[in-house]
């Protein structure tokens, strides 16, 4: 029988090296890679638990986070400052003329016509660069230009100087204009230039003095040196946006509380992550592991698939938005009085139902709640959320129930890393050992082989001879 020449010495690795056409006829490579595989079996078990645990453990991780963020803004329901007493002033025309509450506003509905606006005075001059350096006065404020210098940087001279009185546009036709930095009436006497010479010559016809806003409110006329009026309306500023020629704008002021949009922001706010953090907790509990996982995301899905602890912080989530809050006043002891709503709870294991349990607001009731009982509302919001926000810290502050478990998921995954580096190190020893094996005993093949073919030539040299 042929045999292939082998070794047993050791490849660059420290295995031996592999021999192919072996004298046993045996793919030897083949029986060792299918042997160790069987012996990898607890490897590969506890690597499969290792992702399901590493899964688990970013879920947790993840939860904890967005109940976070929701006990956050929960506990803004019992900041003051939300609560704190202003005043709201509507315009129902704002582009033409808003308004905005100042302090001790006096209520009631106005009526603002506006027939001019205020507007600054200004002259056009056409600008020819100096030859030579030149110093000019515009108000009593020198200005000293270089020679040869452009009308675009002779504006930004002059819009640069914070003591200026006047601002400077650079027009693509060579032109300047010069427009005074307040608004108001100022008569024929506005902007004086001296000591321009030939740079600055003023466009005859152009010039346009400064006028004064002129305004009625409820009839009575007002003029105003600024778009924006401060007397006009006890408490509140007028800013004048345009003419009312269609007829007057309706100011309405209210009386001083709680600001229902601020209030209405927050529910909403609240709402929103709410029902973010429902739906992501109701996600975990309803997906399942797949029957026959054959990847490492696979590995990791469903981990907290029925998870009681999380059933039950769902339940109490829900709870809290409709059972009444104790020594409260009837009519206002829950969130559900002023507006706020959910479907009704399930108890055990989440199901499908428990999306009904997503909140939504009816800012009407909201804002006839704030209008009617203001103090009341207050007083339930800061109750409810003081006891919402204490059930979602404790799952998920530092040191509560969800970290404790991604803690206990992190200790096993150290765990178990550690069993699997020693248990590949023992494999690897393993596999080299059944490499030397099969090389020795494919080394004593090929030399009873060789042997046995030597014997047979010898055999028939003897049976030549003896012929």
């Amino acid at each position: 029988m042929s045999t292939s020449s082998l070794s047993l010495g050791t490849g660059s690795g420290g295995s031996p090296i592999s021999v192919s056409g072996l004298a046993s006829g045996l793919d030897t490579s083949t029986i060792i890679s299918e042997l160790m595989s069987i012996e990898r079996g607890p490897v590969t078990h506890l690597t499969d638990e290792k992702l399901k645990l590493q899964g688990g453990e970013t879920v947790l991780q993840n939860l904890q986070s967005s109940l976070q963020q929701l006990s956050f803004v929960v506990s803004e329901f019992s900041l003051p400052s939300l609560f704190e007493s202003s005043q709201t002033v509507t315009s129902n025309e704002p582009a033409r003329v808003s308004a905005v509450a100042s302090s001790g506003a006096a209520i009631g509905g106005y009526e603002v016509e506006v027939t001019a606006l205020a507007n600054s005075a200004q002259r056009t001059f056409t600008f020819t660069s100096p030859e030579a350096e030149q110093t000019i006065t515009i108000d009593g404020k020198e200005l000293t230009l270089k020679a040869g210098e452009s009308a675009k940087s002779f504006a930004t001279a002059v819009n640069s100087d914070a003591e200026a009185s006047v601002y400077a546009a650079a027009l693509e036709n060579g032109t300047v204009v010069l427009s005074n930095r307040a608004t108001g009436t100022t008569g024929g006497e506005f902007i004086t230039v001296e000591g321009a010479g030939t740079t600055l010559a003023e466009v005859e016809g152009t010039a346009k003095e400064g006028k004064d806003a002129e305004y009625a409110v409820d009839g009575v006329a007002g003029t105003s040196s600024s778009n924006t009026v401060t007397d006009a309306i006890a408490g509140v500023t007028l800013t004048l946006g345009g003419l009312t020629p269609a007829g007057p704008v309706t100011i309405d002021v209210q009386p001083p509380g709680p600001s229902t949009s601020a209030i209405e922001a927050q529910v909403q706010s609240f709402i929103k992550l709410y029902n973010s953090t429902v739906e992501a907790i109701h996600q975990q509990l309803t997906t399942k592991p797949p029957a026959k996982p054959q990847s490492s995301s696979e590995l990791a899905t469903g981990t907290l698939f029925g998870d009681l602890e999380l059933s039950s912080l769902l339940d109490s989530m829900r709870a809290a938005m409709y059972e009444p809050i104790a020594e409260l006043e009837s009519g206002m002891s829950n969130p559900y009085d002023i507006g706020i709503s959910t479907g009704a709870p399930t108890s055990g294991t989440t199901s499908q139902g428990s999306l009904e349990g997503l909140l939504t607001l009816d800012p009407a009731k909201l804002g006839e709640a704030l209008q009617a009982n203001p103090a009341g509302v207050q007083k339930m919001l800061e109750q409810w959320s003081q006891s919402l926000e204490s059930q979602l810290n404790n799952a998920s502050e530092a040191g509560g129930s969800l970290e404790a478990r991604a803690n206990a998921d992190a200790s096993q995954i150290t765990q178990l890393t550690s069993q699997i580096n020693n248990m590949n190190e023992m494999l690897a020893l393993r596999e080299k050992a059944l490499q030397r094996t099969y090389a020795e005993l494919e080394a004593v093949i090929s030399q009873n082989n060789a042997k046995s073919d030597w014997l047979t030539q010898q055999s028939e040299s003897l049976s030549k001879l003896s012929t």
